[in-house]
């Protein structure tokens, strides 16, 4: 190892970013552009801290759940996100989106090696009372806002391998320091009670306690597109989410569209959007084949969709207290829950997911995809502000657009 990367994290800003520059060959620009993006905050937050990253943020429009209309903030740099979901939010508008949470729990592992199954089945059942005090113990803060330890079961993984599960009602927060702290709690409890040996106690991001349903219905009438007809497109749209429960080459790009819509609001509110992917693709795995989460059915009224999924977030601290953008966030959307927010992501996943198979059984994905990706491509290619709308102008005559395209419409503008 190259002696001047020990102890990076204990060199002072400047120092760190002098010696990146000097590895990069990065140019004074450059050099300046990451240290003119540099908060103070995010120095303290994460280690080799070098620069904040900006990402867009917007509003999708008119989410109405369980009668309430929504402005959904999302944080995304794929052009057409935030477009979909205001397009396939203000089809579900008409009828609006129901939403419930089922459940609202998080669970964690204690991994015990080599554990007498049996003996340890009978001391759990028989002590859950007592197990579930030292788990409270650990953290109390949590009872005072109705949270706690709820359940416990015992699991044989292998000959060698036992896994106590702990749920948790972690009220408004994520949970996952909580849940931690009880775990090794209880762990530490049951070496002295019993004298097991413990691998790891650990939560686990499956959440299938954390669960969400949505479900909204379109008309016909919202569906229709150029020759064909509202029934048509419905009928095409179900045999698209018919297809991503069958094949698990199109679910994945199925539900790849649905967190599209959940990723980008679960970023702008500060939540842990890798541990919502995690959970979201476990469960539709959870058959023993990946499968699409959404489901899209003809009905005599319209098009039926639900969703169900799990989504793990927190309303109250993480990131969720650091970032001042997070709490502006939850006051655009009116937020007042952990539960409230579960139901708008969920919402939103909905309404992206409408939005991209209406689009795709009809016009193609491309068109209105690739429209949307036009400024991306004027701008990457030295496109200023002012030049946008001619250079898009022109683009859109361009069968297959490309930088190339854009240097030349540059070139005669220019002029």
């Amino acid at each position: 190892m190259n002696s001047k990367w020990q102890h990076f994290y204990q060199k002072t800003y400047q120092e760190r970013l002098a010696l990146i520059a000097e590895a990069a060959d990065l140019t004074a620009k450059e050099v300046n552009q990451l240290a003119t993006q540099n908060s103070p905050a995010n120095n303290q937050l994460i280690e080799n801290f070098v620069s904040d990253y900006p990402l867009p943020s917007g509003v999708a429009t008119n989410l109405v759940i369980n009668g309430k209309t929504y402005l959904v903030p999302m944080v995304t740099e794929e052009p057409s996100v935030i477009a979909a979901a205001s397009n396939g939010s203000q089809m579900l508008a008409v009828n609006g989106i129901s939403a419930r949470v089922i459940s609202r729990l998080i669970d964690g592992q204690i991994i015990l090696k080599g554990a007498n199954f049996d003996q340890l089945e009978t001391f759990v059942t028989a002590n859950r009372q007592q197990l579930f005090e030292v788990a409270n113990q650990s953290h109390p803060s949590v009872l005072k806002h109705g949270g706690g330890a709820q359940r416990v079961a015992i699991r044989k993984l292998s000959t060698q391998f036992t896994s106590i599960d702990l749920s948790v009602d972690p009220g408004e927060a994520m949970g996952a320091n909580l849940v931690n702290t009880m775990l090794e709690a209880v762990s530490g409890w049951l070496k002295d009670q019993l004298a097991v040996n413990v691998t790891m106690a650990i939560l686990t991001n499956f959440a299938a306690d954390s669960l969400v349903t949505v479900s909204g219905l379109v008309s016909f009438e919202q569906l229709a597109k150029g020759s064909l007809s509202g029934k048509a497109v419905a009928q095409r749209i179900a045999d698209a989410s018919q297809v991503a429960q069958l094949d698990p080459r199109r679910a994945t790009t199925h539900n790849k569209g649905i967190m599209n819509g959940i990723d980008a609001a679960a970023v702008a509110f500060g939540n842990d959007w890798r541990a919502i992917e995690s959970a979201v693709h476990a469960y539709a795995a959870r058959s023993g084949q990946y499968r699409g989460l959404s489901q899209w059915q003809v009905s005599d009224r319209g098009l039926a969709g639900k969703l169900t999924l799990p989504i793990p977030i927190g309303f109250v601290g993480g990131a969720t207290s650091v970032f001042p953008l997070a709490k502006i966030n939850q006051r655009i959307a009116k937020l007042t829950s952990a539960g409230e927010e579960m139901q708008l992501l969920a919402a939103i996943g909905l309404a992206q997911n409408l939005a991209a198979l209406k689009a795709l059984v009809t016009e193609g994905i491309q068109r209105g995809h690739m429209s949307l990706q036009l400024k991306s491509l004027a701008m990457a290619n030295g496109a200023t502000e002012s030049e946008l709308p001619q250079v898009v102008a022109e683009l859109k005559k361009v069968a297959h657009a490309s930088a190339g395209d854009v240097k030349q419409i540059l070139k005669q503008l220019r002029r």
